[in-house]
């Protein structure tokens, strides 16, 4: 499909990092070909080389405290454009996504959305992730971070931005904008790393992941949620 560009705004895209050197070029470079954007890494302090790369590609490189949701509201506060784009550093986008972008935030009643996901690996289990998203955010409009969501900035203010909580900020932000209005899904995907499913296997990760929900849904603290989920030394 091509996209005709139009003059929605500034595409503000704010990825969070920590210790992503092996992902952070794939991820900006993903961004070189897009329309009236900039882009905002802010590292919540890494201790491999993810800032001297981002810097060494000419971006923007901005320290904060750890902790996903934390990083990217310092993004947002510091970002000029009026759509924010939150990437996460081990994802990339697709070609045309400004295009994307604008054209479904140009929506009667849409305020944010994301993109299908496509993971970087073979295999029938991680088809049927991908299926299970696809029904997940076009039937319940709840897509998960590693998806790229994108948001109009005055919608994100109004939300008061990302949760601060340890774990499920991006689910608890999609439940706050379900009150205010639509969330598109476009049909072109993003491409993420298989890596957190590979490392856990498949189908643990899925059952963590709806545990995860479930839990948070039963108010167990999203710490504890964390602590199950990621580890005791896993940040």
């Amino acid at each position: 499909m091509n996209y005709q560009y139009n003059q929605t705004g500034k595409i503000s895209i704010i990825v969070p990092t920590l210790n992503e050197e092996k992902n952070i070029e794939v991820a900006i470079t993903s961004t070189e070909f897009a329309k009236d954007i900039e882009v905002i890494v802010v590292d919540g302090g890494s201790q491999d080389d993810t800032v001297g790369i981002t810097q060494g590609l000419g971006i923007k490189v901005i320290c904060s405290n750890p902790g996903r949701a934390c990083q990217m509201n310092v993004g947002a506060l510091l970002a000029t454009g009026n759509i924010l784009l939150f990437l996460h550093a081990d994802t990339t986008l697709p070609l045309q996504f400004d295009d994307m972008v604008r054209d479904a935030l140009e929506k009667p009643g849409v305020v944010a959305g994301a993109f299908n996901l496509r993971i970087d690996a073979s295999g029938w289990s991680l088809r049927l992730v991908e299926w299970g998203v696809r029904i997940r955010s076009h039937f319940f409009h709840l897509p998960y971070g590693d998806q790229a969501i994108f948001i109009k900035r005055e919608v994100f203010e109004q939300v008061g931005g990302f949760p601060e909580i340890p774990i499920m900020e991006d689910f608890e932000m999609m439940r706050r904008l379900q009150r205010i209005g639509s969330i598109a899904i476009v049909q072109t995907a993003v491409l993420t790393s298989a890596r957190r499913w590979l490392q856990k296997g498949v189908f643990k990760t899925t059952l963590i992941n709806q545990i995860a929900i479930i839990a948070y849904f039963l108010g167990v603290s999203p710490t504890q949620i964390r602590y199950w989920y990621r580890g005791k030394n896993n940040t």
